[in-house]
């Protein structure tokens, strides 16, 4: 009787967990510049701002007085929701605190099985994606070669993008179009970002972050975990994001 009370009498539980975060790595303190470009972004992929939570990266910069608070405001403005900040002095760590942020210590380095392996290149060459390929009318596309690393993203903000590599945890690919992946998916694919519900996403290795179609996502714990680690296309059908196997 005692151990069934205590659970009705139970709130919350504790629970360690990875969630995927997009990190906003500064290199300035001005606010403004950050506004500036934050407006750039918001106009070539506007589904992606969406309530999309942020952890700022202060490690690349020398301000211990940094107008933390204003930049928050302008992320808050362009739908970016902070909720942490990385890095900094101990003046931006108590800011954080006070601003209700959680503050983490600066990452060390960034963890090579991540990165590229041996059989992946190095080098990455970009071109643009032959009209062709493009569908739906789409042009201006682009291809990518080689891995899109953590932090890193990639767009293609008037065609198609095709990624000849992996995109790896933490890393974004974005298109007008669709997206197709020739390597694992374990980070971010956006497609249709300006809305075009008939892009799609196709890759040869599930294990994304998170998937999202004309602005309408899934999570990795809302995929079907049959769909991991298979060849799948993503379309969206019905204002639903359907998975299939890609045959």
């Amino acid at each position: 009787m005692s151990l069934n009370r205590d659970r009705a009498e139970t709130a919350f539980t504790f629970k360690g967990g990875m969630l995927p975060m997009t990190v906003m790595e500064l290199t300035s303190g001005d606010p403004e510049r950050v506004r500036a470009q934050l407006a750039g972004k918001v106009s070539q992929a506007p589904a992606f701002f969406q309530h999309t939570p942020v952890v700022l990266s202060v490690e690349r910069l020398d301000e211990p007085h940094l107008a933390l608070e204003r930049i928050c405001a302008v992320c808050r403005a362009h739908k970016l929701l902070p909720v942490a900040v990385r890095g900094g002095p101990d003046p931006v760590k108590q800011s954080a605190w006070a601003l209700g942020l959680g503050w983490f210590p600066p990452q060390e380095s960034r963890p090579k099985a991540v990165e590229t392996s041996p059989a992946e290149p190095v080098v990455e060459v970009e071109t643009e994606l032959p009209l062709a390929v493009a569908e739906g009318g789409q042009t201006g596309g682009r291809i990518h070669r080689g891995t899109v690393r953590s932090g890193q993203q990639v767009s293609a903000p008037e065609g198609d993008l095709v990624v000849i590599g992996a995109v790896n945890p933490g890393a974004e690919v974005l298109a007008a179009g669709s997206v197709h992946i020739y390597g694992p998916l374990r980070g971010r694919a956006l497609a249709g970002i300006h809305g075009d519900r008939e892009a799609g996403i196709f890759c040869h290795d599930l294990h994304a972050e998170l998937l999202s179609v004309a602005g309408t996502y899934k999570r990795l714990e809302d995929i079907d975990p049959r769909m991991l680690g298979a060849s799948v296309q993503v379309q969206l059908r019905e204002d639903q994001l359907r998975i299939s196997a890609l045959t």
